[in-house]
């Protein structure tokens, strides 16, 4: 049999590869820099720093104002922070060469740091929700005024660091599990700017919590699909975009491959896609233009880490448990 790694990521990695061939062992150095680049981790730097200048004022301001869209926004923020500096960490960590032990480095704390972002949001907006009836049925006083003042300072920092994060989203599911806090935090201080001048001018104190409840169901949406997609990263399920049977077609279209089985592709990280197949070709002496030829298909459909095994004879009694 025969084997094909190829590795073409869009980051700038270095890989070192012993191979052992014909069912021997195969082991892997790989230098993986993945995660965010350095204008992501810019733009993350310089969020944190706004994001505590916001926790100060809108906990504060949220305390002497009586204001539970303020608070709540402040609680929004606490979690941003330590969302920020989490993902500022992995960030770092992603970018540290792999080990004996660690082939693929630190890159799934990525995932894992997306995933710690959206549980987060999701608790957070639990407790605003169970607070905000609360309210609805024993309405508390607000100090209009200074709870204006807090939300309009709020929504302004905010959006400067929605805006430094927005443009560094796509690549990273950890950047965006930040973004995401951001932007939620961006929309509560906004609905807490209108429910202020709602109390300030009408006197309607349900404004404060019906303003936080808004604001909560559209961050939940986010969170919701941020845990998904970091549970289906952890499981390895096949990426949405990918079609199996469009993967297990092209390969098997190619010339002298019989058949394709034990095929499975998944995420190592964000924007490193893997796949791994055995494949049936009887001819050995083809094995080499079949593994290019693989290699082209594959590379096309935007899978960068390939393995594929080349079997000249079928191996049922060793691969009973492969899946088909």
């Amino acid at each position: 049999m025969a084997s094909l790694h190829v590795h073409s990521h869009p980051h700038d990695n270095s890989h070192g590869h012993s191979h052992s061939h014909g069912g021997g062992p195969h082991d892997h150095g790989h230098d993986h820099g993945g995660g965010a680049d350095a204008k992501s981790t810019r733009a993350l730097a310089i969020s944190l720093a706004l994001t505590l200048v916001i926790l100060v004022a809108e906990g504060v301001g949220g305390w002497l104002s009586n204001s539970l869209a303020l608070l709540a926004d402040a609680g929004h923020v606490l979690t941003d922070a330590g969302a920020l500096g989490l993902s500022l960490f992995v960030a770092w960590l992603a970018r540290q060469p792999g080990s004996a032990a660690k082939t693929f480095g630190y890159l799934r704390w990525e995932i894992l740091a997306a995933l710690i972002n959206g549980a987060t949001l999701l608790l957070i907006s639990a407790w605003i929700i169970v607070e905000a009836f609360a309210r609805f049925r024993h309405p508390e006083p607000v100090v209009g005024g200074m709870m204006l003042a807090v939300a309009l300072l709020g929504f302004a920092v905010n959006g400067v660091a929605v805006w430094l994060l927005h443009g560094v989203r796509e690549g990273s599911l950890n950047v965006r599990g930040a973004y995401l806090h951001m932007l939620g935090d961006m929309l509560a201080s906004g609905g807490t700017v209108v429910a202020a001048l709602v109390i300030r001018y009408t006197g309607w104190l349900a404004a404060d919590p019906v303003a936080s409840l808004v604001t909560t169901v559209l961050i939940i949406t986010g969170a919701w699909t941020l845990v998904k997609e970091s549970v289906d990263v952890l499981l390895e399920a096949a990426p949405s975009h990918i079609d199996l049977d469009n993967v297990r077609s092209r390969l098997e279209s190619i010339g002298d491959v019989e058949s394709v089985h034990d095929l499975h592709v998944w995420t190592v990280t964000s924007g490193m896609i893997a796949m791994s197949a055995h494949a049936i070709v009887r001819d050995s002496g083809c094995h080499q233009r079949v593994l290019e030829s693989a290699h082209d298909a594959l590379q096309a459909l935007g899978i960068q880490h390939v393995t594929i095994q080349l079997e000249c004879v079928e191996m049922d009694g060793r691969e009973a448990n492969l899946h088909p």
